[in-house]
């Protein structure tokens, strides 16, 4: 049988047989992109099974903006009782600009117990988080790679440093889709001020539209604008979006690759379920009134917290994915012993009612609590001010705590530790992205196996790959 010859590029034939092997794939690319959309299940939110069996199915991540204080919350150190003043340097090590100078160590202004039969060390003002102290997991060995908050923040949120990449909840939400097709698979509970960096940190990044945080706005109306005009029937809206819908996908047939249509299409289907779902939602008033008070709600101390804790749990009670609750004012750098005292009374009724209360709803195990700043703080203080005793604490990329509670993670217990001040973690030390891929990991998901092609490469949370921190998942 005589065999066939390779055919040249550069001549006429060549080119035209080239052309068409080129043509014919886009061709068929094309029709692959409208059958998908043809396809009867159009919602990207659609739940999706996770890559291996799942110990958690939604997370609650507490996110303390600033950065609290290891050192003055669930790490004390003894050993800066004995050198409380004594002069601290930090030649040859990486350190902020407010750093430079004469420093000196400070002890904590703080008492600490230990609390619950596995004995947790707690500050004195948390006097609530002890009665679910066997529930908690501390973490003392991360460590990231900033010291300014807005990259530090996008860090802890994204993976990274820089803004631009998907939030964890996005990434969560791309891989798992929701339990509430009625509802965001994302939800973030800001401060009215939005944490440094703003709203990149709860960005979808270059995942689909769909998958970006929904801040629910903590006064006034949760989401502007959700609400048609009282002229506007819902069976008038109902025809309008139809009409819109049917519309826009002739439009998009023509179009197969504009990804910000057919996300604008989903937008408008879920803000019109939303209509039916957010009032009863964050109707807050059909709650018992010793839950309301087990939140610290009507307290002015802990009210905004608390409503953001219990509205936390109606929203992974209701099958949201991944909910963000923010709280800020922990950078003190300066009188540390008012600052931290006034945050820690503000968090912790919220904080152990909400564990308490996913607890006794059966949902503890099925949701991963997190609590967590974007670094931690520092065991020195410049000596003009440790002398005043006005002294706080300044920024610390090498050793900060995070908290772990519920999704099957064991509690009553310390995974890593840092040395005997809490300037470096000495234990279990892990970057950030290993935090992150372990999170993943509680939640089904295979950080390698999670990935989405952008840029000319497969992208995934960690970055460039993580490793899960068996000592703290077991």
């Amino acid at each position: 049988m005589k065999q066939s010859q390779p055919f040249d590029l550069c001549s006429r034939r060549g080119f035209m047989k080239g052309m068409g092997t080129i043509l014919g794939s886009a061709a068929f690319q094309s029709l692959l992109q409208l059958e998908s959309i043809s396809s009867a299940n159009l919602n990207p939110l659609s739940a999706k099974a996770p890559h291996f069996p799942a110990k958690a199915k939604n997370c609650i991540f507490l996110y303390m903006e600033g950065a609290p204080s290891h050192i003055d919350t669930f790490d004390p150190k003894p050993e800066l009782d004995k050198r409380h003043l004594t002069e601290f340097r930090k030649e040859g090590k990486f350190v902020a600009v407010m750093d430079i100078g004469a420093r000196s160590l400070v002890r904590s202004p703080f008492k600490f117990r230990q609390t619950g039969e596995s004995g947790i060390w707690m500050c004195e003002h948390f006097e609530n988080l002890e009665r679910v102290a066997d529930d908690l997991c501390i973490y003392r060995g991360c460590q990231v790679d900033s010291v300014d908050h807005p990259t530090a923040n996008f860090q802890m949120n994204t993976g990274n440093r820089f803004a631009g990449d998907p939030g964890i909840g996005s990434w969560v939400s791309y891989g798992l889709g929701t339990e509430n097709e009625d509802l965001p698979s994302f939800v973030v509970l800001p401060e009215e001020s939005f944490p440094q960096g703003g709203t990149p940190n709860w960005s979808n990044g270059f995942l689909p539209p769909a998958h970006q945080g929904t801040p629910l706005r903590p006064v006034g109306s949760p989401i502007l604008d959700l609400y048609p005009p009282k002229s506007v029937t819902e069976r008038m809206q109902r025809d309008s979006l139809d009409l819109l819908a049917e519309m826009n996908r002739e439009h998009l047939l023509d179009h197969p690759v504009a990804e910000e249509l057919q996300a604008r299409l989903d937008s408008y289907e879920l803000a019109f379920r939303m209509q039916a779902q957010v009032p009863g939602l964050l109707d807050i008033s059909q709650e018992n009134p010793r839950t309301l008070e087990a939140y610290g709600i009507g307290d002015p101390i802990t009210d905004e917290f608390g409503r953001k804790c219990l509205l936390a749990r109606r929203l992974v009670e209701r099958g949201v994915r991944f909910v963000q609750v923010f709280s800020s004012g922990w950078d003190s750098h300066m009188l540390i012993e008012t600052a931290h005292r006034e945050r820690i009374r503000s968090v912790d009724k919220p904080m152990t009612a909400l564990i308490e209360d996913l607890k006794q709803r059966g949902l503890l195990d099925s949701t991963l609590v997190v609590c967590s700043g974007e670094f931690g703080r520092s065991p020195d203080n410049p000596v003009k001010a440790a002398k005043a005793g006005n002294y706080g604490r300044d920024h610390n990329a090498k050793a900060m705590q995070m908290l772990f509670a519920g999704g099957g993670i064991a509690g009553g217990r310390y995974v890593g530790a840092t040395d005997e001040i809490g300037e470096n973690a000495v234990e279990v030390v892990h970057p950030v992205k290993d935090v992150h891929v372990s999170i993943l990991h509680m939640l089904g998901l295979d950080d390698n196996k999670l990935t989405y092609f952008h840029g000319g490469r497969h992208k995934q949370l960690s970055q460039t790959g993580g490793s899960v921190i068996e000592e703290l998942v077991i």
